[in-house]
């Protein structure tokens, strides 16, 4: 693969239209080198700029809905980000070591934890 490529090449590559690189580089969203009016692209560049627009997994359940899927992230932190989140809203101290949800001064107090 060359080191740089024209927009032409780049377009083919990544199989996009080139009003699309165009308005990319543009807004300064894609890396580019201007020599002129000729645009070129830094291989590496594109290969950094690719990898910072990857999405996390996408799959869809028996009834068709569409699932996020979470990537390389253990359970047992979402559950506990999930029940840290629900304790503070309802007002409550949530203690992890124990698992134990602790009545908070706050909720006594009537606004519920809520600021």
């Amino acid at each position: 693969m060359k080191e740089f490529l024209s927009i032409d090449e780049l377009s083919e590559y990544l199989s996009m239209k080139r009003s699309t690189l165009y308005a990319l580089v543009e807004s300064g969203e894609l890396p580019h080198y201007r020599i002129g009016r000729l645009i070129r692209f830094k291989w590496d560049e594109v290969v950094q700029w690719m990898e910072s627009h990857r999405r996390e997994e996408r799959h869809v359940d028996r009834k068709g809905r569409d699932i996020l899927k979470a990537v390389n992230r253990p359970r047992a932190d979402i559950d506990s980000l999930v029940k840290k989140g629900i304790a503070q809203v309802k007002g409550v101290k949530y203690n992890p070591s124990s698992g134990n949800q602790v009545e908070s001064s706050t909720r006594k107090g009537g606004d519920h934890g809520l600021v």
